[in-house]
């Protein structure tokens, strides 16, 4: 059993992912602006303040913290609180662990597959390649060079590049399910997606067989932006529109934040699967069926 601290732990991962560790035995320290449970202790990036006794005799941190990156138009405030809820966060993280010479046995980050940036392509990205060069790109660089300072203490570092989280307890399908279901901009965008179980395993995995490197997080079947909506439409019976909402709508609704649901592109899972990791979903039929 292992003494696990989680950070976004009150968030749609981190909810599941704490009950599945549980479940495994294992003990599950939260870290929170307001605490309200038992194993939940305060913590405030803006006083510098983690409670100690949540960090005395753990055994692995689980960086889920960050502000949602689809939540609000990205003013430059906003991109910079963005950016600061997963950087800052790690700094105050890596400082405190330093001053109380602590031994992780491992840190593991979430961060996105918008390392690879906010484009369409024919490649399929793979943990190798560079970040791309826009907003989403350098969001995910700083939040994984956060992360990377733990290896300066020995710690193994564990980094997630996820793609769409699909769960049944909100999240992005509940954003989708509108009464008519139709693409987004030309549709022919790829829509990197991945069942919630699966990546709370992939953490769980990290933990119990020492996984450790950058991986990527999403499932592996490929899926556009209209094949993705029309299986969800099927799915929860609903029209579907083969026509998409036209980009212009959408980048003058959102702004720039308009990428996010107008670009994307293919991402291998080959990596994770070689280290041993077997999707449970592997296809969108079977995930949502589940869900």
């Amino acid at each position: 059993m292992a003494r696990i601290i989680i950070t976004g732990g009150t968030g749609l991962v981190g909810k599941r992912l704490s009950k599945l560790l549980i479940d495994k035995k294992h003990e599950v320290v939260i870290l929170s602006r307001n605490p309200k449970n038992k194993n939940e202790f305060k913590w405030d990036i803006s006083d510098n303040y983690i409670d100690e006794k949540a960090l005395l005799n753990s055994d692995y941190m689980i960086h889920l913290a960050g502000a949602g990156i689809a939540d609000k138009r990205w003013t430059e405030e906003r991109k910079q609180i963005i950016i600061d809820s997963r950087v800052k966060t790690a700094n105050l993280l890596f400082d405190k662990i330093s001053e109380l010479n602590i031994d992780l046995k491992g840190f593991i980050s979430a961060s996105g597959i918008g390392y690879y940036g906010a484009i369409t392509s024919d490649k399929i990205y793979t943990e190798t390649d560079k970040p791309g060069n826009d907003f989403l790109g350098e969001v995910c660089q700083k939040w994984e060079n956060a992360a990377h300072q733990f290896s300066t203490k020995k710690i193994p570092v564990t980094i997630l590049r996820t793609g769409i989280v699909l769960s049944d307890k909100g999240g992005a399908i509940d954003k989708m399910k509108t009464p008519i279901i139709s693409p987004l901009g030309s549709g022919k965008q790829f829509l990197p997606w991945i069942h919630i179980d699966d990546l709370c395993e992939m953490y769980v995995k990290a933990i119990e067989d020492n996984l450790s490197g950058i991986f990527n997080a999403v499932a592996p079947e490929h899926q556009t932006n209209k094949s993705f909506s029309k299986t969800l439409a099927k799915s929860i019976k609903r029209p579907f529109l083969s026509f998409g909402v036209p980009s212009f709508i959408l980048k003058i609704v959102l702004g720039k934040m308009a990428v996010l649901l107008l670009e994307g592109s293919r991402i291998s899972t080959k990596k994770i699967e070689k280290n041993g990791y077997s999707f449970r979903f592997k296809t969108l039929k079977e995930a949502l069926n589940n869900l």
